[in-house]
């Protein structure tokens, strides 16, 4: 399946962001250019890099040209342990604005890495807006990459230019999203902050879309089947290039090896966890087990891990529950819940993090619950499963519209409350409603069934897009051949001036500023970025 390659590669950097929901997608791509040829190295610290080393490993011994870069991250000068360098549910909140200081310290290096490692062309995170520059001084592309649907694009766009929520009453009214190719309904507390009321997120976004306008293009982990009037829509009102090559976990991960070393290294502990969640599913009838799994940023309070347990209890349906237990809270509760569920053959729980590619592809799994991540729900919909939709913070209720309002795959819980993602929100959803939705979805009735209908034909789609010939391989095929074809020295050549770089650096000020407790160390790293300027 690889694109013929000319003598002379192409070399590239991808820099993903430390957070494990956007490394994961953003290095499956960077190894889907290695499999079709492309020069790549990917760019990250030494802790984040365990989260997909195995898998470089494995393509490196296949021949790829692919390896990884690491960057020491300066936790000494930011007063972080050796470590703590990402953006995960054990963040310790205090020590957020930290890991942000020691992205401003790196960004030099970085920016030098990328004229030392000869790239042809750079494809960054969303968030780091800055490259965008660093790529016009040297004269070569900027590709973003954007780890959200092009629903949630699209309605976040729409909420900007429109703001039809200033036009409801109360929070809790629903407005229409104006402006999209199906009619969608949201209330205020379900959009993020930053889209209800402008604060200095809202200045950062404003940042990001800016060098959007200015790339050369911007990736997505979609395919044009699963959303193709929203790929459409976005192209036409951003105005920019886009392609849609996904679904990258299915495409670059197509071996057991593949799917065995995604994410973080295991351990002998992790090995026999692995055993025994394997021979439990395996013991269980097609279709019988529901998963139930909330991502990598989320924890829930006391309150509401005791309804779902109980609601999992009492549903009549087997189920896994990768589960994150809260310090000093419902230890005791969790654990004899766990001992109970294990008696009775009715449910597993898996601690932290878990193979998710490997589960929801056993043929015991009959859905999921789900808060509506991207990643999670490419990879339902890969594996043919409807799910339980749970949004929570980030761009997850939009993503809900797509699941339950336009492709007709999900059930909603009810959620009804945005949250940030290292909050826990006031909302705690009963275990009524959490056992209402998980009957509809496993019920078997006609409901169900022609969920399940459509599933499957979205997975079918899912697996012709990454063929020759499919939406997602010739959207790749044509974005290689234009880098070939690109007169790189003369590319997105632009005079940069003094205000342009304060502002490529200075949007990582408003994200400082959202997360410190005083004045004080805001002002310490407002210094440091200005000190960063002058290097």
């Amino acid at each position: 399946m690889a694109i013929e390659k000319q003598s002379d590669k192409l070399k590239s950097v991808f820099l993903p962001f430390l957070s494990t929901s956007h490394i994961i997608p953003l290095v499956d791509m960077a190894r889907l250019f290695a499999l079709h040829g492309v020069d790549v190295t990917i760019v990250t610290t030494k802790h984040n890099s365990t989260i997909f080393q195995n898998s470089i490993d494995l393509d490196s011994t296949r021949g790829r040209p692919i390896r990884t870069h690491i960057v020491e991250f300066p936790a000494s000068k930011v007063g972080l342990p050796v470590g703590v360098e990402s953006f995960n549910v054990n963040t310790p909140r205090e020590m957020t604005p930290k890991i942000y200081m020691g992205l401003a310290i790196l960004q030099p290096q970085i920016e030098r890495l990328f004229e030392d490692l000869h790239a042809d062309f750079i494809v960054t995170d969303m968030f780091y807006p800055w490259s965008v520059d660093a790529a016009a001084k040297l004269g070569i592309p900027r590709i973003m990459f954007h780890g959200a649907s092009y629903l949630a694009r699209s309605a976040a766009h729409s909420v900007e230019q429109y703001a039809p929520h200033l036009k409801v009453e109360s929070d809790t009214d629903t407005f229409v999203i104006p402006d999209l190719p199906d009619r969608l309904e949201m209330s205020r507390l379900q959009l993020p902050d930053w889209l209800r009321s402008p604060n200095q997120y809202t200045e950062l976004m404003k940042v990001i879309k800016e060098s959007e306008k200015r790339s050369y293009g911007s990736l997505f982990n979609s395919f044009y089947e699963l959303e193709s009037d929203y790929y459409d829509h976005y192209k036409r009102v951003i105005g920019t290039k886009s392609w849609g090559i996904g679904p990258v976990s299915l495409w670059a991960n197509q071996d057991a090896s593949d799917k065995a070393a995604r994410g973080y290294a295991k351990g002998e502990k992790e090995g026999k966890e692995e055993e025994g969640w394997l021979k439990w599913l395996n013991s269980k009838p097609d279709g019988s087990v529901l998963y139930v799994s909330f991502g990598s940023m989320n924890k829930f309070p006391y309150s509401q891990l005791v309804e779902i347990a109980h609601a999992l209890e009492d549903s009549g349906h087997c189920f896994i529950w990768v589960v994150r237990k809260n310090d000093g809270e419902g230890g005791v509760f969790l654990e004899e819940f766990e001992k109970r569920v294990r008696e009775s053959e009715r449910g597993y729980l898996i601690w932290g993090w878990a193979p998710q590619l490997l589960i929801l592809e056993n043929p015991a799994i009959g859905g999921l619950v789900s808060h509506c991540g991207w990643n999670t729900v490419v990879e339902s919909v890969n594996a043919g499963l409807p799910m339980v939709t749970w949004p929570l913070f980030a761009e997850h209720f939009f993503n809900e519209k797509l699941v339950v309002d336009v492709l007709g795959i999900g059930v909603p819980v009810g959620a009804k409350e945005w949250r940030n993602w290292n909050e826990f929100g006031s909302e705690v959803v009963k275990r009524e409603e959490i056992r209402k939705a998980i009957a509809l979805l496993m019920g078997g009735g006609e409901e169900d069934a022609a969920m399940r209908g459509r599933t499957k034909a979205l997975s079918g789609a899912a697996k012709g897009a990454i063929q020759p010939g499919g939406s997602s391989y010739n959207n790749m095929v044509e974005l290689i051949q234009e880098l070939m074809s690109s007169n790189f020295p003369s590319f997105n050549r632009e005079i940069i001036t003094e205000s342009s770089l304060f502002l490529s650096n200075f949007h990582l000020l408003f994200v400082f500023q959202l997360r410190c407790k005083s004045r004080r160390n805001f002002a310490v790293l407002v210094k440091v970025i200005l000190s960063m300027m002058e290097v």
